[in-house]
């Protein structure tokens, strides 16, 4: 799927026959889309999905503009063919008109030969410059393209904190603030961030280099590929040895660059950093519709029971002596608060003062368990799918007066929320167990987000149920050992019949069947609690 970012495309798109309740919107764009370029043999497609995976797409050959209508709603939320539609639907005319600058203004096309990593620093430049001079030649546009930043940005723009993804960053976010698409005071915390990984010295060259693209004619090529080349020399980057772009350490968290973007982004849509992570989790790991949903069972209520009263007994385990204040006897009189008590006494006032000191036995403070529990999904694993699911269930309701925070993660060939975190299901989600588990390092870092595994002085643990067989175990490993250095304990539960690879890092338990697997993550619980 291409990049959200990406403008141009070859081949001819999607058509617009494929949904005729669009019809109206895709005529009636057509009609305007010369108003905005100056072109009259362009047309374009509203449709849903349109654009080949991004929100909007310009194909030169076709000659066509594509917007996805799941930027608009429903087709009847406005009437097209009216001036005032656009202030209902901003973003998606937005994106109409951030393509119709590419129609407009992106005359070139990057020569044969060209590096891949070249052409997408290239790629990257005509972003913000395709979008200054439509500014500069209807400047009412700027409003519109501000729009459109959210969506032409995607979280996987800054997977990870290092050069080349704070430079690409940089590209699309601070070169807009100089083609006066947005202002500097709204991405102050990604230049910040940007700053830190890249250093001054860099920062400023790179700027010098998308100032000057700005100032390129629409159909030199020669310059902006030039250009592309100058952008990888600042970054340390040879195409003739790396010819294809950087790709993100799989075995990497994502670090600053990643909260900066998210906090711009939560910013821009009016929302709050955390309830923008949440929309996008929801979006990227829910659970398929097709997975089943059932009550709990009356055995199952009874072990979530049974483990709340076993955390509740860890968490006031081995009390110790203490002194507590009170304003009565018994207790140890404390002259100083007894004449406060006597003053506010006589002055009428609210009594706060705590003349008596007893002394008690109390559980001595415990903190908050955060404990996340990733189950294989993979067809070898089948047997452990149905006793897993209602381990989630039962961990989330056994969690909930315990002061502990749970959540459940299936990773398979992508990474499902099973239990959300600090949420007590009504139901029991059934989890099938199909594909592989190539999602593993995905599972971990959803894990990381919703409960700060690495974030010191909170209890933390990861719990895993597989057998280990991953696709990438060099970029796994690094992961668990990321957690182990941080403090986080890893628990890496096996099927005793099944070959599997044993991480570093890990305590590896060989469990003879699933039943012994949910024991095993109750007891490894009781036991953090018990010697917090």
């Amino acid at each position: 799927m291409p990049h959200p970012s990406s403008h141009r495309s070859a081949g001819s798109g999607t058509s617009a026959a494929s949904a005729p309740d669009w019809h109206a919107w895709s005529d009636a764009w057509t009609r305007h889309i010369p108003t905005l370029t100056g072109r009259h043999d362009l047309t374009v497609t509203v449709v849903p999905g349109a654009g080949g995976g991004a929100p909007a797409c310009f194909y030169p050959d076709a000659r066509r503009v594509e917007v996805d209508a799941t930027h608009i709603g429903a087709p009847d939320i406005a009437d097209p063919h009216k001036a005032g539609h656009k202030r209902l639907v901003p973003t998606a005319y937005g994106l109409l008109v951030h393509e119709a600058a590419h129609a407009k203004h992106s005359l070139w096309t990057a020569p044969v030969g060209t590096p891949p990593v070249v052409a997408a620093v290239a790629d990257l430049l005509e972003e913000s410059r395709a979008e200054n001079r439509q500014r500069g030649r209807r400047r009412g546009d700027r409003r519109w393209l501000r729009h459109t930043v959210t969506a032409l940005l995607d979280p996987g723009d800054a997977p990870v904190d290092d050069a080349w993804h704070a430079a690409h960053l940089a590209g699309l976010l601070l070169a807009r603030v100089d083609a006066r698409i947005i202002t500097a005071k709204d991405i102050k915390g990604v230049r910040a961030a940007v700053t830190a990984i890249l250093g001054r010295k860099t920062l400023r060259q790179l700027r010098d280099v998308w100032r000057e693209a700005h100032t390129i004619d629409d159909t030199d090529a020669t310059a902006m590929i030039d250009l592309a080349w100058r952008w990888c020399r600042i970054l340390g980057i040879d195409p003739h040895q790396r010819p294809e772009p950087p790709q993100p350490d799989p075995g990497a968290f994502a670090g600053q660059l990643a909260q900066a973007l998210t906090d711009y982004l939560a910013h821009a849509t009016g929302v709050t950093p955390v309830e923008y992570a949440a929309q996008q989790i929801q979006s990227q790991h829910a659970a398929p519709t097709w997975w089943t949903r059932r009550a709990p069972t009356d055995a199952e209520r009874t072990a979530a029971r049974h483990l709340a009263a076993r955390l509740r007994r860890a968490r006031t385990h081995i009390p110790e002596p203490d002194t507590r204040p009170s304003p009565i006897p018994p207790g140890r009189l404390r002259t100083r608060h007894a004449i406060t008590a006597k003053a506010q006494i006589a002055a009428g006032s609210m009594l706060t003062a705590t003349p008596w000191q007893r002394r008690s036995q109390i559980p001595p403070p415990k903190p908050t368990l955060h404990l996340a529990v990733l189950v294989d999904t993979s067809f070898s694993m089948h047997s452990y799918a149905a006793p897993m699911s209602s381990a989630g269930w039962i961990l989330a309701h056994a969690a909930r007066t315990n002061h502990a925070t749970t959540t459940m993660i299936g990773f398979g060939s992508s990474a499902t929320l099973l239990v959300p975190p600090r949420q007590h299901p009504t139901h029991v989600l059934d989890m099938p167990a199909v594909g592989g588990t190539t999602a593993f390092g995905d599972a971990v870092k959803l894990a990381d987000r919703l409960l700060h595994l690495r974030q010191p002085g909170r209890l933390r643990m990861l719990v895993v149920v597989s057998d280990g067989e991953l696709p990438d175990i060099e970029s796994a490993q690094r992961l668990i050992s990321t957690l182990h250095q941080s403090g986080c304990a890893v628990l890496w539960l096996r099927p005793a019949d099944l070959s599997g690879h044993t991480f570093g890092h890990t305590t590896t338990l060989l469990v003879d069947d699933p039943v012994a697997a949910v024991d095993a993550i109750a007891g490894a619980a009781v036991a953090a609690l018990e010697h917090a």
